[in-house]
């Protein structure tokens, strides 16, 4: 199980980050300001930070350049969020920068992303009543195995490392297959057609008009 720590000292935002991760999966802590991170990361190996630049004691700045020679990952998570700032976090090492307020989904992508990068994503995924093993390439529904092809497979596992998050059409092409996208729908829209069938998901993947699809719990 990933190691998440986020330093954070809205401790309202920190606690509602904490709850949405933990509910994919990941064991997580909380420091509310930068001494108390800097603590904690002394204590404990974490495969990636959540970081705030504006914190009482030590700022986002200064953590980040003790935490850049352990080479944990780090996303900056910031209310700073003009091109400067972008810019300098980049530069520092940061891996991702999210500027608040942020959607939740698209929190927990850039996570994964981020964990994908480093080696350290979730090799297990589960949605509704499907268990997903990314090693060994086996689908489970409701604990009965679900036969898919190669690029079926490779499609559902984007769209699970990406829930509730849209995906461009573009995007699931070129991840999925490997090619640019010229503008022709109809492979991805087939793959999609049967990926919703052999599921019954066709409540769960979304069509996101003019953008792509998106999973989607509908509850």
């Amino acid at each position: 199980m990933q190691k998440i720590l986020i330093v954070e000292d809205d401790e309202a935002i920190a606690n509602l980050i904490k709850i949405n991760l933990e509910a994919e999966g990941y064991q997580c802590a909380c420091a509310f300001d930068g001494k108390e991170g800097a603590d904690l990361i002394e204590e404990e190996v974490f495969d990636l930070i959540l970081l705030d630049i504006m914190l009482p004691e030590i700022d986002g700045y200064e953590l980040l350049e003790y935490i850049r020679p352990m080479g944990t990952p780090v996303i900056f998570l910031t209310a700073k969020g003009n091109v400067n700032d972008r810019i300098r976090g980049l530069k520092l090492g940061a891996d991702d920068y999210i500027v608040k307020p942020f959607q939740v989904g698209e929190l927990i992508a850039r996570v994964e992303a981020v964990l994908r990068r480093y080696g350290k994503a979730n090799q297990k995924l589960a949605f509704a009543d499907v268990e997903v093993d990314v090693i060994s390439r086996t689908v489970l529904k409701a604990g009965i195995p679900v036969e898919l092809t190669v690029k079926e497979f490779d499609l559902l596992v984007e769209l699970m490392q990406n829930k509730n998050v849209a995906l461009y059409r573009e995007r699931i092409y070129e991840r999925v297959w490997g090619e640019v996208f010229m503008g022709d729908t109809r492979t991805l829209d087939s793959h999609i057609q049967r990926l919703r069938k052999k599921l019954n998901w066709e409540n769960y993947i979304r069509t996101v008009f003019r953008v792509g699809y998106r999973l989607e719990d509908p509850a």
